[in-house]
This record gives C-alpha cells, sequence and structure tokens, in this order.
C-alpha cells in the first residue's frame, strides 16, 4: 500500500484500543438531492427507512423471475462446488458453500440483475446520486448446516478495512429460497443505523480470511448491543418472505443471522450500492485493502439502470 495522506478524515475510528464507544452517526440515513428525487418510493417508504433502516419488499419479482434466479442460483452452486478460491468461501468444518463473492461480474444473469430497474433506483433515491457496486454476493445457508453470522455493521467493516469514507451505501438483499423464521433469517435491530459501534481490537492482517467464515473483529460488545435493543424499544425485526422478495438495509444497520438447524435451506443474493460520490479511498485501518471480489476499486463508473424482466434469461438459464 502506498504512503499517501488518507484523502478523508476518519469521521468513524474503529478497533483503536480495548474500549467499545457508542457514537451518533454523522450522515445523513436519508440522502437528498433534488435531481435524484423522482423514484419509486414513496414518501412514507423514505420516511421508514429513515426510522428502521431497512425497507422489505414482498413479490418484487414474479414467480416466473424467480425460477429463473433459482436455476441461475443451482447453477452457479454447482460451478463453484469443487472450485478452491479465495471468492467462494466454505462453511466452517464442511465443505458446503457459504458465500460466492464477485458475481456481479459473470456478464450475463447476475449482471443483468445488479443493474436491473427496480432495485437500482430505489437506492439511487435512497443515496441520492448515481450508484456503483462495491460487492456482489450469493449467500447460502444450507439446511441443518448453515452457521450463524454474528452481529455487526457492515459499514464498520466496509470503513476500517475497505476504506468507505462515509454512511452512503447500501445492501440489497434478493430472496432467492423462502425466508422463513426458523431457516436463520436476516435479523435487524431497527433504529441501530443512527449509531456507530466503535470496536475494540485490532484488525488481523488478512482478516478476511478469517472473518467470512467466523466473525470475530470489528464485531459489537454485549453491552453496546444490549444498549442498542434498549434504544430500539426492545425491538429486534427479521426479514423473512418469500423467494423474489427484496430487503433494502442502510449499511450502518446492526444485523446478524442465526445457524439454520431446519431442513431449508436459505439463499440470498447480496448487491452492495455505493454512490459514486463515496468510493473508496485507503483503508482507515492503515493495512492494505482487501481484494477486487470483496470490495471493488477497478473500471468505476456508474450504473445504468435496465428494465429487462429478466425473462430474456429463461431459455439460457435451463440449458446451461
Amino acid at each position: 500500500m502506498n504512503n499517501q495522506l488518507q484523502k478523508t478524515m476518519d469521521k468513524y475510528p474503529s478497533r483503536t484500543g480495548e474500549q467499545a464507544q457508542i457514537m451518533e452517526r454523522k450522515d445523513p440515513v436519508v440522502h437528498q438531492n433534488p435531481e435524484q428525487a423522482n423514484g419509486p418510493l414513496t414518501e412514507d417508504e423514505m420516511k421508514s427507512f429513515d426510522k428502521n433502516g431497512y425497507l422489505l419488499f414482498e413479490k418484487l419479482f414474479n414467480d416466473d423471475e424467480v425460477a429463473i434466479m433459482k436455476n441461475e442460483l443451482n447453477r452457479t452452486m454447482e460451478h463453484n462446488q469443487k472450485r478452491d478460491a479465495d471468492d467462494v468461501i466454505k462453511e466452517p468444518q464442511s465443505n458446503e458453500i457459504r458465500s460466492v463473492f464477485e458475481i456481479h461480474k459473470d456478464s450475463g444473469f447476475f449482471e443483468a440483475l445488479a443493474k436491473n430497474e427496480r432495485i437500482v433506483k430505489a437506492a439511487e433515491q435512497l443515496l441520492a446520486s448515481q450508484v456503483y457496486l462495491t460487492q456482489s454476493r450469493i449467500n447460502f445457508k444450507p439446511g441443518f448446516k448453515g452457521k450463524e453470522f454474528y452481529w455487526h455493521s457492515d459499514f464498520e467493516t466496509w470503513h476500517v478495512e475497505d476504506g468507505m469514507p462515509d454512511m452512503r451505501a447500501l445492501s440489497c438483499s434478493i430472496v432467492l429460497t423462502d425466508n422463513y423464521e426458523f431457516n436463520g433469517p436476516l435479523m435487524l435491530i431497527p433504529g441501530s443505523q443512527k449509531w456507530y459501534v466503535s470496536c475494540p481490537g485490532k484488525t488481523p492482517d488478512s482478516n478476511y480470511k478469517e472473518s467470512l467464515k467466523k466473525q470475530e473483529t470489528g464485531v459489537p460488545d454485549n453491552d453496546s448491543m444490549s444498549w442498542l435493543v434498549n434504544k430500539s424499544g426492545e425491538r429486534i425485526d427479521r426479514a423473512t418472505g418469500p423467494a423474489g422478495s427484496v430487503l433494502f438495509f442502510d449499511c450502518n444497520t446492526m444485523h446478524g443471522s442465526a445457524g439454520n438447524i431446519s431442513p431449508y435451506a436459505r439463499s440470498n443474493v447480496f448487491f452492495v450500492y455505493n454512490s459514486i460520490e463515496n468510493k473508496l479511498e485507503e483503508p482507515f485501518s492503515g493495512q492494505a485493502p482487501r481484494p477486487e471480489f470483496l470490495a471493488n476499486r477497478e473500471n468505476i463508473k456508474p450504473i445504468i439502470p435496465n428494465k429487462d424482466r429478466l425473462q430474456s434469461f429463461a431459455n439460457t438459464s435451463k440449458t446451461k
């Protein structure tokens, strides 16, 4: 990593000592820009995102589109099952796939899905700018074997390890298999996006190699978690819904998931949309940046949304 000065002041220091600290968010949750004021979200939905840090839309994609997604999901799983690569994460103590990263560069279905107008326009409206993808992945949580993922704020990692300067990004999770209350759905603490938990400890070198399997660095302490839950009115919400549903959640919303001991797999596609005005800089940890498949820096340009209803992939998906 070069030694040039960090361009932006560190507004959100973390992993700098042994004590956790909770500080108020310094960026808006819903950004404002007259040129991006029009979009698919209603005023009430924008207010709800600002208040709770997430929005869930049931069946944003129809059953035919879900069938195509599931075919692509199975094809991607089969293709990567025997791959031994950094961008394919296996479950601890098993060979089951946990995540496959950088799927938006497949020059096919997932690239088109990432540019779909229904989700891109919503991201642009919430972030009040054009957007680009800084990360994408499929998360598999197989029945009986899917492990938990502890509470965390994505922004804490993206800021410290990737150099994301401001809280002007969000995740879009597309439900590929029905998410029930009993198969390890994503849990979110409403209102937690308004507070930043500066975590204790120090970032190990190449931390991503372990954290993608089991995150232990950059996770909040128990007292901070209790404070956030109490602040939310003792609420922990679960993002459940049928396949085709879509969850948008702010980069700083505290979230996690329990293990899946049910027979039913839980699979989701994640696209991380970042404002084009919030490009990654040098990591605020002072360490080398994480690999490109985790934090895109190359050939960054705004997404041009497409109106494709995904039907054009129906035949090719079946024949691959």
